[in-house]
């Protein structure tokens, strides 16, 4: 029986129940959406409240916001507080090993993503959820066991003691290593697969240098490094937070302080002096590099009782900055079809699997080929002539031709058709310069072969061969 002591306002109608699992970006997105719906919501969070502790146990990733999660939280009215907290970057700048640095925009001149604070945003949202009168944050309770067809799960409190709660609707939102996942890849027909990147990630601060920022703010900043590359973000307190992304086996070769400042004197020498030796030294030790892992499964629902969203459904490595985003936009292409559908599960829950799956799959996909491009590719002059080319196209055909990265940052477009829309103009940008390079060789061809340049050849032949007679005949009167 579920529970039918929660009304509906003043009447007696019995409210829909939803458990939210997990109080991390999406599930507490998911909840203000929930209940703005007027229903029951009810958020269960393995972790103490973020907002009371003293330290934040978890990732610190600084996160990029574009334009996928500002229309999520601007639908339920949060966009305008959080922009405000963030740092924009409107472009990549590249720091060669060299020290010389170049900078690539992101898009025009208007166009650029917001470095923004995972602790601050999530402590953010959960206010926010609980601001509804029908919305309610548990924290410290973990779930212990999951039945999706009859919409009742098992969760761990305080009290330690295990207690049994039905409801309407489970929302797995509870991250990569997901437990509402773990029951449902039990069942016929759930696929899933993950795959841990070879490459792990350690975090490291360059803190203000003179109470201002030690470099440019409005940049992500990059040192590629072909096999491993350093990221670094702008912070609201004018630090940066540096992401040291490199392969474990590379990570274990750094035993001592001395290795560590070796390493980063060889690599990344500009940055030694902006990170500080002392601090490098202490910081790199002080958490072991931390792994990454990609998640696809298919459904991300069970009959209408259940469903996954964010990294539950979909965890992406960070390399084109739309873990969040996509996120995000989970929970607004599910509120947007529960408009459709007029709030009914059993037809919102298997569209939203069908809506979702090919776009989320192809952003994975796009995060793993982003992590090659931004290690390897940015410093080529190959890559910043494409990336010219595009943006000149962009320019003169800004409705038939647009950047990869536009279609993903800065718009709706889903992530498959730009996915295949970008392989598409890749095509297109190939085969024009084939056509334009075979042009150039027949041209340069004809002439060198043609009429004036075997004329020119002729007279060339009959001068040296003037020349060679008269040597002729000095040698016979000699």
């Amino acid at each position: 029986m579920k529970n039918t002591s929660a009304v509906m306002d003043s009447s007696d109608i019995q409210r829909t129940s939803i458990a939210v699992i997990g109080g991390g970006l999406v599930g507490s997105l998911n909840a203000c959406f929930l209940a703005k719906r007027n229903f029951q919501v009810d958020v269960y969070e393995s972790r103490e409240d973020i907002r009371m502790a003293e330290f934040a146990r978890g990732r610190s990733i600084n996160l990029a916001l574009s334009y996928r999660g500002r229309q999520a939280l601007k639908a339920i009215g949060l966009e305008d507080q959080i922009v405000s907290q963030g740092i924009p970057m409107r472009a990549r700048m590249i720091h060669s090993l060299s020290g010389k640095k170049s900078a690539i925009p992101y898009g025009t001149k208007s166009q650029y993503i917001l470095s923004i604070s995972r602790e601050n945003l999530n402590k953010d949202l959960l206010t926010a959820v609980e601001k509804y009168p029908n919305a309610k944050v548990h924290f410290g309770h973990r779930l212990l066991k999951c039945r999706p067809e009859t919409g009742v799960i098992t969760l761990l409190g305080p009290d330690k003691v295990p207690k049994d709660i039905a409801c309407d609707l489970i929302l797995g939102c509870d991250g990569a290593y997901s437990t509402v996942r773990t029951h449902l890849v039990k069942k016929p027909r759930f696929d899933y697969s993950q795959q841990y990147i070879p490459h792990g990630y350690m975090e490291l601060t360059i803190p203000p240098q003179n109470g201002d920022f030690a470099m440019e703010p409005n940049y992500l900043h990059i040192w590629p490094r072909d096999t491993f590359m350093m990221i670094a973000l702008p912070n609201m307190n004018k630090s940066f937070t540096c992401t040291l992304f490199m392969p474990f086996e590379e990570f274990e070769k750094l035993l001592t302080s001395r290795d560590v400042l070796d390493f980063f004197q060889k690599y990344f020498p500009d940055s030694l002096h902006l990170i500080g030796k002392e601090a490098l030294a202490q910081d790199f030790f002080r958490l072991p590099a931390q792994p990454m892992i990609s998640v696809k499964c298919s459904s991300f629902h069970f009959n209408s009782h259940c469903v996954l969203m964010g990294d539950a459904a979909h965890a992406l490595v960070p390399f084109f900055g739309q873990g969040m985003n996509a996120g995000f936009e989970d929970c607004l292409v599910f509120d947007e079809l529960m408009d459709k559908f007029n709030n009914d599960f059993s037809m919102c829950l298997p569209e939203f699997s069908k809506f979702r799956i090919p776009d989320d799959h192809a952003i994975s996909d796009l995060s793993m080929y982003n992590y090659i491009e931004m290690r390897s590719h940015v410093n080529s002059r190959w890559f910043i002539f494409q990336k010219n080319i595009e943006r000149c196209l962009h320019t003169l055909m800004p409705s038939t031709f647009i950047p990869l990265y536009t279609m993903v940052t800065f718009s709706r477009i889903r992530y498959h058709e730009a996915m295949l829309r970008w392989q598409w103009q890749k095509k297109v940008i190939n085969t024009a310069l084939f056509f334009f390079g075979t042009l150039v060789a027949l041209s340069t061809t004809y002439l060198l072969t043609g009429p004036t340049f075997r004329s020119s050849l002729g007279c060339l032949r009959r001068s040296w061969n003037s020349v060679t007679y008269f040597q002729n005949i000095g040698r016979i009167s000699l």
